[in-house]
């Protein structure tokens, strides 16, 4: 019998931690993110102030992806563009909750090549929130971005993509527990 209490207090002991660490994955993932710049997840400028733009252009890719159980139409308002660094930009992306429910999507951003990520600054975006939409209802909402100058000269190109996340169920578990 104590055999059996220790052996459950274990396995409890095992779940709980295991639970802790899935909460903990989130921020660890973001810190790790945030410094190697993997997902797009750079810090950098707030808004374009380089003292040298320079002359040199470049073009930049926008791919958008739904994961596999979102139904929402999101794509971009073209596939391309050629920018110059240092300066501002903007691209302007559509969301569409094609379903027949209320749904809360959250787009995560990657930037291709990877080492190419720091030197892409999106100084606005809908990334950095979620969005709900109701039935039908349809949005567009802009990404800004500047391209750092001190881009490596061997990079010709960068893509933004965004997969797009249905966080319905997680909001409503998080709006429950508060």
């Amino acid at each position: 019998m104590n055999g059996v209490r220790k052996s459950v207090s274990k396995l409890f002991l095992a779940t709980f931690g295991m639970f802790l660490f899935g909460f903990a994955l989130v921020p660890i993932y973001d810190v790790f993110c945030e410094i190697t710049g993997l997902n797009g997840k750079i810090t950098g400028p707030t808004f374009s102030e380089y003292e040298s733009v320079g002359n040199r252009e470049l073009n930049i890719i926008f791919t958008t992806t739904n994961n596999k159980d979102m139904p929402w139409f999101f794509d971009s308002e073209d596939s391309q563009m050629k920018v110059k660094t240092g300066e501002q930009y903007f691209m302007e992306y559509v969301f569409t909750n094609t379903s027949e429910k209320p749904m809360i999507a959250q787009a995560i951003p990657s930037v291709s090549p990877g080492r190419g990520a720091q030197y892409f600054h999106k100084t606005e975006c809908f990334c950095f929130e979620q969005q709900h939409l109701e039935p039908g209802e349809s949005i567009s909402i802009p990404v800004k971005f500047v391209i750092d100058p001190d881009l490596p000269k061997d990079i010709s190109s960068l893509a933004l993509g965004y997969t797009l996340f249905d966080v319905t169920k997680e909001y409503m578990l998080k709006q429950a527990s508060n």
